[in-house]
C-alpha cells in the first residue's frame, strides 16, 4: 500500500490548523474580564438610562462604580475601557458621564482633572483634530468627545479649541450632513458629534446650517425612526444621534436665519420683534453670566472673565436660550416608532427583529427624551401632555441635555460643583 503523499498544499494547510488551534486556546485562556474593552460605556448606558426612567441607584451599586471607574482611570488622569487597558476618548467621554451621573461629591472628585487635561493636550492632532489614543484614529468623534469632556469639566482653555473648527468644517459634505473624517459620507452620529462640538466652542456659525437641515429632515423614514445615512435602514439609536442634532438647530434659529438671508422675526411679526429677540438673547446671555458669578464669586484679579471661561459656560447658556424654531421631525411618530417598534422586553432594540441591549436602550430612551421635550419653550419647563405619546404618567422620561446627553439636573449639579474648582 503506497504511503499517502504529502504536498506542499497540505502541509500549509496542516500549519493554519495549528496556528487556528493555538489561537482558539490563548482566547479561551484569557480571564473573562480581560475581554471587554467598553466597560466604562456599560455603566454609562446603563447608568443613563436608569437615570431616565426617573430612577437612581442604591449606595452600594454607586460606590461600586465609582471604584470601579477609578480602577479604569490611567495614571495620567483618562479613562480606559478595564483596568489597566489603554487610555482611550471614548471611554473617557463614558466615565465622565457616568460618574456625572452618579453625582455625588465622592464620584465628582474622584476625576483628575488636570491629569485629563494633559490627556487631551496629548491626544491634539496638528490638523486641529483630536486622536482617539496614542496613535489612534484622527476624527470627528475624538473632537466631540474631548471638547464634551473639556467643557463639562471646566478644563476647556484656547490651546484644546484652536483648529477644531477647521477640521470640523472640513468634514462637512456636499449632502450637508458630517463624515467622520475628510471625504467620507454624512454619518448621523459624526453629524451630532460634529455639530455639538461647534456649539461647544462658539464656531457654529462656520457650518452650512441650511444644507445640514436639508439633510437631517430627509433622515427620518416612513417607519416614523431615523436612519443613520442616506439609502439605509432606520435604527433606534438614531432616535438620539438625529433627533439631537435637530433639536440642537432648534436653538440656532438667529444663526440659520442670517445665513439665509432672512429676518430673525419668524416672519410673525414686525421688523421691531427682530430686534426685541435680539435685546432678548443678550439680555439672556447677561443673566447667564450673573449666574455664574453668584454660584462661584471671581477670586480677586479674577473680575474680568476670560473669552475661555465663556466658552466654558457655553453648555449652560445654550440650554437655557428660549426655542424658536418648531421641530424639524415629526416627533410624534418618531416617538411611536421607540415606544411600538424598538421596545421589547423591557428593553430598546435597533429595529423589529433584532434583541435588546444596553447601547440602544440608552440612545433610544435619549431620543425619546429629545422627542418629547422638543415643543417646550425653555429648559426645566415638562412637556404638554399633547407633545407625549401614550399615557403621559406612564411614558414620559426625564430630560436630558443635548449636548453632553446626560440628565439635565446632573448637568446642573455638575456645572456648580466644577466652576468652583
Amino acid at each position: 500500500m503506497e504511503s499517502r503523499r504529502v504536498t506542499k498544499t497540505l502541509e500549509d494547510q496542516w500549519m493554519v490548523e495549528r496556528q487556528v488551534r493555538e489561537i482558539y486556546d490563548y482566547f479561551y485562556s484569557i480571564p473573562p474580564n480581560s475581554q471587554s474593552v467598553i466597560r466604562p460605556w456599560l455603566c454609562y448606558w446603563i447608568l443613563h438610562s436608569i437615570t431616565l426612567l426617573g430612577e437612581s441607584v442604591d449606595a452600594g451599586l454607586e460606590n461600586d462604580a465609582i471604584d470601579f471607574l477609578t480602577r479604569c482611570q490611567d495614571k495620567n488622569g483618562a479613562y480606559g475601557g478595564g483596568p489597566g487597558q489603554m487610555p482611550h476618548l471614548a471611554t473617557t467621554y463614558a466615565a465622565v458621564n457616568s460618574l456625572i451621573t452618579l453625582g455625588s461629591p465622592k464620584a465628582l472628585s474622584s476625576i483628575n482633572r488636570e491629569k485629563l487635561h494633559a490627556f487631551l493636550l496629548r491626544m491634539k492632532d496638528p490638523s486641529g483634530g483630536f486622536r482617539m489614543h496614542d496613535g489612534g484614529e484622527l476624527d470627528v468623534r475624538a473632537c466631540y468627545t474631548a471638547i464634551s469632556v473639556a467643557s463639562i469639566l471646566n478644563i476647556v482653555d484656547d490651546e484644546l479649541i484652536h483648529g477644531v473648527g477647521s477640521f470640523i468644517l472640513s468634514c462637512q459634505t456636499y449632502e450637508g450632513g458630517i463624515a467622520g473624517e475628510p471625504g467620507a459620507e454624512a454619518h448621523g452620529g459624526y453629524t451630532f458629534c460634529g455639530l455639538a462640538a461647534m456649539i461647544l466652542i462658539n464656531e457654529v456659525n462656520r457650518l452650512d446650517l441650511p444644507r445640514l437641515i436639508d439633510w437631517v429632515v430627509f433622515r427620518q423614514g416612513v417607519e416614523g425612526g431615523f436612519q443613520g445615512r442616506t439609502n439605509k435602514l432606520v435604527d433606534g439609536c438614531y432616535s438620539f444621534w438625529q433627533g439631537a442634532v435637530a433639536f440642537l438647530i432648534q436653538r440656532l434659529n438667529l444663526v440659520v436665519h442670517e445665513q439665509l438671508g432672512l429676518s430673525n422675526d419668524l416672519g410673525t411679526e414686525s421688523d421691531d420683534s427682530s430686534e426685541s429677540e435680539l435685546s432678548a438673547e443678550e439680555e439672556h446671555l447677561e443673566v447667564t453670566s450673573s449666574h455664574v458669578q453668584e454660584i462661584c464669586p471671581p477670586q480677586e484679579g479674577q473680575e474680568n472673565a476670560s473669552d475661555t471661561t465663556k466658552i466654558a459656560d457655553t453648555g449652560y447658556e445654550f440650554i437655557n436660550r428660549p426655542i424658536a424654531m418648531q421641530p424639524l421631525y415629526d416627533s410624534m411618530y418618531l416617538q411611536q416608532y421607540v415606544l411600538l417598534c424598538s421596545q421589547v422586553d423591557g428593553g430598546f432594540r435597533d429595529k423589529p427583529g433584532k434583541g435588546r441591549d444596553h447601547y440602544h436602550t440608552c440612545y433610544c430612551l435619549s431620543g425619546l427624551s429629545i422627542a418629547q421635550y422638543s415643543w417646550t419653550d425653555e429648559a426645566d419647563s415638562p412637556p404638554l401632555p399633547r407633545d407625549v405619546f401614550g399615557l403621559y404618567s406612564r411614558n414620559l422620561v426625564e430630560q436630558i441635555h443635548p449636548l453632553f446627553n446626560v440628565e439635565l439636573d446632573r448637568y446642573y449639579e455638575a456645572r456648580k460643583y466644577f466652576s468652583c474648582l
